[in-house]
């Protein structure tokens, strides 16, 4: 497993100080689409990738979602959505990410023929979005009562119907909020047995009530007990914690005590 944090979710925005965390650790960054949108002076995708190459440091890439809906309903907002992440995903094939994270929308209300238009429109920016130039791992959310998808089987139907260049983010902490550490392992299974492959996870921590994005050992989300079946995953995975530096650190601290030696070198 190649292991990444989130700088944007740490509250390390200075791009050097980074860089250098990331460094000091051995550490990917998982770049965020939202902030590259709304802060242009940060430096380009092809200036990213020559910092990383200069620092050893790679990248993941969280696709946008703030402000953003592949689900809506409303024609102009769809569309927006759409070319928004058409370019984000050109954005991290510049800067060489490894996979890009993406979260599947909203519908304003539960109503069946909602529902059934909000998929169609999900379904429709999959297909626009047909042999990406990076993989797309799809992340299980739930945590909403907008959540389009609600089942780790609306995730893997979505994600197998999309074909290739899709597969799956299992945001362990998100599952654990849903449906507690039962919720973990039925999202686990269903990805493990799908035919679209499991690629990245997202490691925080909370205590079962809100999505609070704890260092990782600083809630109540038993990650001993998945040990066993997240042994051979050989994907990305980023720390999406809070707390800065010493956040990370002590979610690394925590991830060894759990897991062992989890990161590789590729």
């Amino acid at each position: 497993m190649r292991l990444g944090y989130s700088a944007v979710t740490a509250g390390i925005i200075d791009v050097a100080q980074s860089f250098e965390v990331a460094a000091r650790y051995g550490l990917d960054i998982e770049l965020s689409s939202d902030m590259a949108e709304m802060f242009p002076r940060l430096p380009g995708p092809r200036e990213l990738a020559e910092m990383g190459r200069a620092a050893g440091v790679g990248f993941t890439l969280h696709l946008p979602f703030v402000d953003l809906n592949l689900a809506s309903l409303i024609e102009p907002s769809w569309r927006t959505s759409l070319g928004r992440m058409l370019r984000a995903l050109e954005y991290g094939e510049a800067a060489g990410a490894r996979v890009g994270v993406l979260h599947t929308g909203q519908v304003p209300l539960r109503h069946p023929v909602l529902l059934e238009m909000a998929f169609e429109r999900l379904e429709q920016a999959l297909a626009e979005m047909a042999a990406p130039p990076i993989p797309v791992a799809v992340e299980n959310l739930a945590i909403d009562d907008q959540d389009l998808l609600r089942t780790p089987e609306e995730l893997v139907r979505v994600v197998e119907e999309a074909g290739a260049g899709f597969g799956f983010t299992l945001d362990l902490p998100h599952a654990f909020v849903q449906g507690g550490s039962g919720q973990i392992k039925a999202y686990l299974e269903a990805m493990q047995a799908s035919k679209a492959p499991l690629l990245h996870l997202h490691l925080h921590d909370n205590h079962g009530d809100w999505d609070a994005h704890l260092p990782v050992g600083a809630g109540s989300l038993p990650y001993a007990d998945f040990s066993a079946a997240l042994a051979g995953f050989e994907g990305t995975a980023a720390l999406e914690v809070t707390g800065g530096e010493e956040g990370v650190r002590a979610s690394l601290k925590a991830i060894e005590t759990f897991w062992g030696a989890c990161q590789s070198s590729s």
